[in-house]
Parts: structure tokens; C-alpha cells; sequence
């Protein structure tokens, strides 16, 4: 159950009704408080509590205080005797439940694995489904100890029975080739370090597990190689049809972490079915790696050639200033001297070098500009890169679901025809897409005319610009590849049973079921807005709207807060208390109070390791992790765990899934230890922000940041108000913040119900704000370019009304397009609830490579009146602009600890693999908030004194924050001992 209740929810879920006192009115005591207690979980839980102190203080005082009795007495209520089993039967009986059978267990094993099972092996989502089932049943559920028995026998055997049913369909053509592929490459593992076995055309197995390399020819051909191995071993398609991914996952992690020795000790049906299970999984990934690696490229070629045309113009170009006058006084004088010679008459009005400077910057700009950088794109490319366009076609198959985009399809399939012909130019018999392939600022270059007048196409330019719609049409996924999965069918991304589900889906929005009354709700919104805007803004001097330019909207800057007091005293008395704690201790401290170390669960079938020992090596490794120094660096100190013990655990243990799960547990630990006179209510609003990390380059992941400068990826960080990181996700420098503040909303799995969102410029957009709104979240960005910002009117013919805000005022909102693509914006925004897809792979079906698209038109126009909205509001009410500035401050100041934990390596994340550099942010995550955690104890712990509490002004809690680390050593301890020497050879024999 819950630690925190608001009143509301008390009121609703544990007033006593007159039928329900009848029960309780002849129990006096601590016997009446104790079957009070019991009856109401037990009517909420369909449980009956494990332990006494299960139940929250708030829920006894409020269930105390209706039956005229002490909170006090629960205490003493008898846990073991009679009177509790007679009351457990009572409160059975009353709401019509029976105890469990042994019958009950094996029904519930059957059910598990018929309905669940299949798509879910998570143990606390399986929890949920139990306890749900048995309340479905009346059966009053077993002790929890049973109830995870139970679980783990039902996994095991619809495992059993899964590896059974996969191996059966396996046929032996596969299963030989399997048997095969294993066996070449068991030769390339030498004592646990697996080698190349690249130089004889053999992959190794750790090559096959391997991430790409840097975007390149190089990092396609050993993709494309790994991808071909994969497909010769002809899985059938059908194998895991209808086994969500997740499930699947599962058991690619299982391989992952075992040597090729390992795997080929478990019975076959395992053994076939784990390892087709990762093959099938690693297809995906690679498929997805190649779109990737050709997007990069195809953006690199362009890239670079601008760059390096750009660079030799500026060597040779001077600007021309006053082109016009120049043209005006040539034309001039031309008219008055038609019959002049030049020089005598033009050069005295325009010099000769002026004019020769003209003659360049027309070269260097418009058509010249554009044959000259794709002159430089042709020499790359066909020099180079054109050695991957056969090897890519013959290996995936590109489709699209819109005609408009079939010229692209064609295209692509008329350089694969020709890709082995040595010819310069497509035969003039063929029917050679232009329209859709070809744009029309270079349609000059590519067609070319022979010395008849004949127009003829150039393979490579043709090819090159074929690519580069090709990668504009997969960014937004009008086309798309079978057998990937960010860039598989676009349609396989929204719930297949929306329909069936409608009214359910859209319940689970709030929004709804007809378009009419969502359009009038969000226009009466929009007027009352705008209405408020325009009555306050002659008394509101920080905001001003002027003519300037097309409109200007002025604000001013918010007033610096008044500074704390006392604070410094404070955190002055926390180092006194608490000086140079160890970061490791903080770490050990947080998990002996709270056991986040229990999430961590083998990807194995069991754990052989006793839990003690797993859990000193599991905070070893996490601080390892988390600081960025690395497990051989902590493998050196004064303890017992080696390195490669440590290695083990991180490798069968820590892995994304358990660190999240752990992360949500220390989350919510906080939440329940806070006290609300020191930290205040609890909160709905948090705020995202992003922060650049140093990362080694060879990989897709890493990228060069364009406003920080240097190489490599950024970590999105979502944090409520008092300083705890409840999301962070690893992503490139040049990904979109939208999808990941969105992700992070949805999916950060702890107590916390998210209300409100504060972002930057760079976390918001129209359609941000149109899926923030259908999914329930206000989006509150801080504008950087507030000036240049619109408002939108709710109807036509408004075009008076507002005076005071009619410079900023533009087109009224076209709600018929809502109207039209309501049911499939709700159905997109069910799409991201329920996770059917990546958040941003659904997202890139919305960006500007795809204008045309309906719904994202209405995204557009729904983001529009949002924003609309917001603008209103933001500009109306000062205490909002503060409210979003705070919020973004504590972020901030979030990212400024990063460095002081994550210290080890100069800050840099000194991997190329990807999981790894997921394992690195979330362990930083982790390590950060138990450090909130034990902060939060100490302040409360100094506060909880009258003293101190009494010291503390208005402006002192408002910057308190449980984010310092002064008296915090991240270090480790220094050992110095002046007669021990170093065995140096030759000076100590």
C-alpha cells in the first residue's frame, strides 16, 4: 500500500459506512481500532496486511478518528492470537472471500501462463496480476513468500514450455546451421577474451554482439557482413510471432552475458531457442544500424562538400556592399553614353576590381554555389562511398505505404538493376523517375543533354540525389525497412486494437469521445486566455507589445530572490556533523535503509551467490559505475572482492531494467522520508533539461554538439523540485529533446504523478505541446525567443477584438483540420501511453521532412492553440514565469553535481558500446540520488531541532535543497605508510 494520502483520498477510500460500523460498534479498545483497520485495507487490497506497520499512520488516524478511538491503541493490537484469525474470518465472510487452496495455486500457475506470461515476466508486474486475479476469484491470496514461489514456478514452466514449442519449429536446416555458425567461431575464444576473426572472413562472436563503429564505409561492410550471417541462417518468420519484444529481450541478455562454453551446455531446446531468440533480436538491431549508418553518410557527404566549398570561397571572396546603387549608377550611365567604350565610361563610375568581385560572388552563390558543392559530393562519393549503395540494396528492402513516395522505391530498385554496368548514363528505355527523386534546384545538374540536344541522366548524380530523398523519407518513416524495428512499418506502431478499445483509450487520456466538445472546451480556453491577457496588460508594466518589427513582445527581466539567511549555517553544521562522508558510505547507507540492491536480479535461470555477498559486490560495482572510476580501480581497495568478481556481477546483475527499477526505489524512499514542514506539500511539476558528456567517438551514439562544442552525447534529465532525478535516458547530441522529455513523462515508473513540465526553448515546439496536452501534461517552456513569439485567434472575423495585443495577433486556428484528424491524434498519443513503439520513432513521423502529412497539420494547429494558451498565461502572471525559472534552476543545478560524482576519467564516458554508456548514466543517477536521499536525512535531522527549525526563514526553506556535497569525499580514503617501499627491481632484493 501507499505511504502518502491526500485527505480526498482518505475520504474516498476509507470512510466507514453505517453498515460496515455495525461490525466494529461491539469491539472496544485496541481490538476495535485493530478489526478497523483490518476490514478497510482488506476492502481496499483484497489482502489482509503482512506485517502491522504496513499500514500508513495517516490511514489508522483517519480510520481512529471515525470510530472514536486512540491511533496509539493500533500498536498494542494482538498480531498472533485468536482474536486476529477470528476477525480475518469475519471481514472474509462479510465481503464473500474464501482462503486459498492448493488447487488455487495450480489454477493460477495455468492462468499465468495462458494470459500473462507471454507478454510479461516482469515479478512485480506479475504481482499485480495475482493479487488482481485472486480479488477477481474472492480468494483471499497466500503469505508474499508464496506468492513468489508461486510466480517463479509458473515462469518456469511456461518457460519449458516455450523453449519446447520455438526448438520444435526450428527446422533441422536451421538447426545445423546454428550448430555450425557456433562451432567456427568456438576457436576464436581464448581464456574468456574473444578476438577478431575478421582476417580469414570469420566472425567472432563478440563481433556479432559488437555495436557499429563511426559512421562509415568501413562500419556498413562489417554491419552488412554481420547481417548476411544472421539471414543465412534462415530463421523461419513465424518463430517468435506474437512474443513482444521485452519477453525476447530477456533472453538476448541471457546470451549476451554467456561464453559461447556456456551456452552449449544447456539442453538443446534452450540452447536453439536462446540463441535464435538473440539472432532474431540482433537482425533487428543491425537493420536498424544500417539505416542509421546511411543516414549519417548520406549527411556527412553533403555536410563536408558545403564545408569545403564554403571554406575555399571564403579565401576568395570579398563581399560587394550597395549592389543595387552599383547596378543603378551602371545603368545610368550606359542610358547617357549608349555609344561609350567601357573603360572610359563605366570604370570611372564602377572599378574594374569591384566589378570582378561581382563576377565572383554570383559564382559562389545560387546555381554556381550548388554545382560546385555537388561537384565536391560526386568526387566523394564515387570515389568512395558508392561502394555501399549494391551492398546495402541487395541486403534491405526499402517499402512505403504512400504512393507519393513510390518514385523513390523505383529509383532505388534502377540503381540496383545497373549497380554491376559499367555505364555512365541510364538507357534511354527506361522509364527513370524524376518527379519525388530529383529536386528541382538540381534537376539542371543531373539531366544532362548530349551533343543532339538529348536529354540523358548521370548514374552517380541521379544516385546521390535518389540517396538524399532516400534519407529524408526515412527520417520521417514514409519509408520504411521489414525486419528493423525504429524504421519498421509505421503502421505497426499504433495499437492494433484501438478500435476495439476506444471508449477505454480514450478514458485513459481524458479526452473526450467527441471532437465537437474537445474543439469547444480548448476554444473556450483560448478566448478566456486571451480575454485575461488583454484586461491585464495596461496594468502590467514587465510586459509590453509593441509595432516593432511584425510585433514584439517585451518582458522583463524576473527580480533577483532575496538571499537565504540561514542556509549557510545549516549546511555548515551538516560538515561539522558529517565530515568528508564517504560517497560510498552514502551509497552502502541508502541500501541497508531502503534494499534497492534486491532489485538486482540474474539474467541467469538462478543466483548461486549468497545475497550478502552479492550485495557488497553490487555496491562496489555500482560506485565503480556511477563515479566513472571503473571496476579495477575499485577492485583495488581495502576489501576482498576481486575484479573479476566485480566483473561477474556487472555483467550477470546490473543491467538497464534492474538499475531503473532501483532508481524508482530510492525515488519513491524519498518521497516517503520526507517531512512536509521542512520540504513542503508534495509536488506534480518537475523539470527536463539536457547536459553534453565526453564519450569516445567510435560509435554511432557519439556526436559533435554544435552549441557546446567537442564530441559527445547528452543526458536528458527529468527532476522534480526538491533536487530528485526521477528519469534520465542517454541520447545523441542531435536527437530530439521533445521525444525525450516526452518519454520521461510517461515511463519514469515512480509514486510521483507528473502534472506540470518545465523545458527550455529547446524541449518545446507545436507538437509538443499537442501531445502534452492529449496526454495530460502542461508543457511550461522558458522562451528564449520570447519576442518573436504569436498568438493565435479562436475564431474568424475576431479581427478588432484585443486592441492591446493586435501587433502580436495572427490567424485564426483552422479547427476543421482538428476536427478531421482528432481520432487519429488520440490514436498516435495512445501510442506513445502504451509504448507500442519508441517515443521517438513514433515522433519522427512529425517533422519537417513531412509537412504534408494530415495529422501532422493538426498536430500543428492543436500545438498552436495550446501554446496559445500558455503564451497568455506565462505573459499574464509574473509568479508563473518565476514558477518555470525555479524549476529550470534546480535542474541546473542537478546537472552541476554531475561532475562531482562522475569524476573518474576526466568525466568522459570511455566506452564505445552503448550498453555500457546506458549502465554509466544510470549508475551516475543512482549514485546522485542516494546521495539526495541521505541529504535529506541529515537536514531533518538538524531541523527536527526546535533550535534550528526556529532559525530557518521563509526565503531559507525556499533554497533549501538536498543536493550538496561539501561535506561529501568522493574519493575514497588515503592510505599512507612511510615504511612500506614499492618492490622495485634491484634496489629492494
Amino acid at each position: 500500500m501507499k505511504r502518502n494520502w491526500e485527505l480526498d483520498e482518505l475520504i474516498e477510500h476509507f470512510t466507514i459506512l453505517p453498515n460496515e460500523m455495525k461490525l466494529i460498534e461491539n469491539k472496544t479498545g485496541e481490538t476495535r481500532i485493530g478489526f478497523a483497520v483490518l476490514f478497510k485495507f482488506f476492502q481496499n487490497e483484497a489482502r489482509f496486511p503482512t506485517h502491522k506497520f504496513e499500514v500508513p499512520k495517516a490511514v489508522i488516524a483517519y480510520i481512529a478518528k471515525q470510530i472514536f478511538s486512540d491511533p496509539e491503541l493500533y500498536a498494542r493490537y494482538d498480531w498472533t492470537g485468536r482474536s486476529i484469525t477470528y476477525h480475518r474470518t469475519q471481514i472474509r465472510e462479510f465481503f464473500g472471500f474464501r482462503e486459498d487452496t492448493l488447487e488455487d495455486a495450480h489454477e493460477m500457475t495455468e492462468w499465468l501462463c495462458q494470459h500473462v506470461l507471454y507478454h510479461d515476466h516482469d515479478v512485480e508486474h506479475l504481482k499485480e496480476h495475482v493479487y488482481s486475479r485472486f480479488r477477481e476469484l474472492k480468494i483471499v491470496p497466500p503469505t508474499p513468500d508464496r506468492i513468489e514461489r508461486l510466480i517463479r514456478s509458473a515462469i518456469h514452466t511456461y518457460e519449458e514450455n516455450f523453449f519446447q514449442t520455438a526448438y520444435q519449429k526450428l527446422p533441422s536446416s536451421t538447426l545445423a546451421k546454428i550448430d555450425s555458425l557456433i562451432n567456427s567461431i568456438a576457436y576464436l575464444e581464448i581464456d574468456d577474451e574473444e578476438v577478431s576473426g575478421e582476417e580469414n572472413g570469420q566472425l567472432s562472436f563478440h563481433e556479432l554482439k559488437a555495436d557499429p563503429g563511426r559512421a562509415g564505409l568501413e562500419s556498413v561492410l562489417k554491419e552488412i557482413n554481420k547481417l548476411r550471417t544472421i539471414r543465412n541462417l534462415e530463421l523461419p518468420d513465424d518463430l517468435f510471432k506474437d512474443i513482444p519484444q521485452k519477453v525476447l529481450k530477456k533472453y538476448r541478455q541471457r546470451v549476451a552475458t554467456e561464453d559461447i562454453r556456456e551456452l552449449r551446455r544447456h539442453p538443446a531446446p534452450i540452447r536453439y531457442t536462446l540463441l535464435s531468440a538473440f539472432f532474431w533480436l540482433r537482425s533487428m538491431e543491425i537493420s536498424d544500424n544500417l539505416v542509421d549508418l546511411l543516414i549519417q553518410i548520406i549527411h556527412r557527404i553533403g555536410v563536408r562538400a558545403e564545408r569545403k566549398v564554403e571554406k575555399e570561397i571564403l579565401k576568395d571572396l570579398r563581399r560587394v556592399s550597395n549592389k543595387y546603387g552599383i547596378l543603378f549608377n551602371l545603368a545610368q550611365t550606359a542610358i547617357n553614353h549608349p555609344d561609350g567604350i567601357i573603360k572610359e565610361v563605366l570604370y570611372p563610375v564602377v572599378n574594374e576590381q569591384t566589378l570582378k568581385d561581382l563576377v565572383k560572388e554570383f559564382k559562389h552563390t545560387g546555381p554556381a554555389y550548388r554545382e560546385k558543392v555537388h561537384t565536391v559530393i560526386r568526387a566523394s562519393y564515387g570515389s568512395h562511398y558508392r561502394r555501399m549503395v549494391p551492398e546495402i540494396l541487395s541486403i534491405l528492402d526499402f517499402r512505403s505505404n504512400n504512393e507519393v513516395h513510390r518514385p523513390v522505391i523505383r529509383a532505388l530498385e534502377l540503381i540496383k538493376k545497373y549497380a554491376n554496368t559499367g555505364l555512365h548514363y541510364f538507357p534511354l528505355a527506361n522509364d527513370i523517375p524524376i518527379d519525388g527523386v530529383i529536386r528541382t534546384a538540381y534537376k539542371e545538374i543531373i539531366i544532362e543533354k548530349d551533343d543532339k540536344g538529348q536529354e540523358r541522366i548521370n548514374r552517380i548524380n541521379y544516385e546521390i540525389s535518389a540517396l538524399q530523398m532516400l534519407r529524408d523519407k526515412l527520417r520521417c518513416k514514409e519509408i520504411w525497412v521489414p525486419g528493423s524495428n525504429r524504421y519498421r512499418n509505421p503502421d505497426e506502431d499504433l495499437p492494433s486494437d484501438f478500435e476495439e478499445r476506444r471508449e477505454e483509450n480514450y478514458k485513459a487520456l481524458n479526452q473526450p469521445l467527441d471532437a465537437d466538445s474537445f474543439i469547444a472546451a480548448l476554444k473556450q480556453e483560448m478566448i478566456q486566455g486571451l480575454e485575461k491577457l488583454h484586461a491585464g496588460m495596461p496594468k502590467n508594466p514587465k510586459v509590453r507589445i509593441t509595432e516593432r518589427g511584425n510585433g514584439w513582445i517585451s518582458v522583463s527581466p524576473l527580480e533577483p530572490q532575496p538571499e537565504p539567511l540561514n542556509l549557510v549555517r545549516v549546511k555548515a553544521e551538516i560538515a561539522r556533523r558529517w565530515p568528508m562522508t564517504s560517497l560510498l558510505d552514502i551509497l552502502k547507507e541508502t541500501d541497508l535503509r531502503i534494499s534497492f540492491t534486491e532489485q538486482f536480479k540474474t539474467v541467469a535461470n538462478r543466483e548461486i551467490l549468497d545475497r550478502e555477498t552479492l550485495q557488497k559486490r553490487l555496491i562496489l560495482s555500482l560506485y565503480g559505475l556511477g563515479t566513472n572510476t571503473g571496476l579495477k580501480r575499485v577492485s583495488a581497495g581495502d576489501h576482498i572482492e576481486s575484479y573479476k568478481d566485480l566483473l561477474y556481477v556487472r555483467r550477470k546483475f546490473i543491467h538497464k531494467d534492474n538499475l531503473r527499477n532501483a532508481i524508482a526505489e530510492v525515488v519513491n524512499a524519498i518521497f516517503r522520508v520526507r517531512m512536509q514542514e521542512i520540504w513542503g506539500e508534495g509536488t506534480t511539476s518537475c523539470a527536463s533539461d539536457s547536459k553534453k558528456f565526453g564519450a569516445w567517438d567510435q560509435n554511432l551514439m557519439t556526436e559533435w554538439h554544435i552549441r557546446y562544442r567537442g564530441r559527445g552525447v547528452m543526458i536528458y534529465w527529468h527532476v522534480e523540485k526538491n533536487s530528485t532525478c526521477i528519469y534520465s535516458q542517454l541520447k545523441s547530441c542531435s536527437s530530439s529533446e521533445i521525444a525525450a522529455m516526452i518519454e520521461g513523462l510517461l515511463r519514469h515508473c515512480t509514486d510521483m504523478e507528473v502534472e506540470k513540465n518545465y523545458v527550455d526553448s529547446h524541449g518545446q515546439s507545436e507538437v509538443a505541446f499537442a501531445f502534452c496536452h492529449l496526454l495530460g501534461f502542461q508543457l511550461m517552456p522558458r522562451l528564449k525567443a520570447i519576442h518573436s513569439q504569436k498568438l493565435y485567434r479562436p475564431e474568424p472575423g475576431m479581427t478588432d477584438a484585443y486592441p492591446h495585443l493586435q501587433p502580436v495577433l495572427t490567424r485564426p486556428i483552422n479547427w476543421e483540420l482538428i476536427r478531421q484528424q482528432y481520432d487519429q491524434m488520440v490514436k498516435y498519443a495512445t501510442a506513445l501511453r502504451l509504448g507500442t513503439a519508441e517515443t521517438e520513432a513514433i515522433l519522427k513521423r512529425f517533422t519537417r521532412n513531412n509537412l504534408k502529412h494530415p495529422t501532422y497539420q493538426a498536430l500543428g494547429e492543436l500545438g498552436k492553440a495550446v501554446k496559445t494558451i500558455f503564451l497568455c498565461n506565462y505573459l499574464h502572471s509574473e509568479e508563473l514565469r518565476l514558477e518555470i525559472n525555479e524549476g529550470l534552476n534546480v535542474v541546473e543545478n542537478w546537472n552541476s553535481a554531475n561532475s562531482f560524482i562522475f569524476y573518474g576519467k576526466g568525466g568522459e564516458i570511455a566506452t564505445n558500446r552503448m550498453e555500457d554508456q546506458e549502465m554509466a548514466v544510470l549508475s551516475l543517477h543512482l549514485l546522485q540520488n542516494c546521495l539526495v536521499y541521505i541529504n535529506t536525512i541529515m537536514f531533518q535531522n538538524i531541523l527536527s531541532e526546535k533550535k534550528w527549525f526556529d532559525l530557518m526563514t521563509p526565503e531559507d526553506f525556499r533554497a533549501l535543497t538536498p543536493l550538496i556535497y561539501t561535506h561529501v569525499n568522493p574519493y575514497g580514503t588515503f592510505r599512507l605508510d612511510m615504511k612500506e617501499r614499492l618492490p622495485l627491481e634491484g634496489e629492494l632484493a
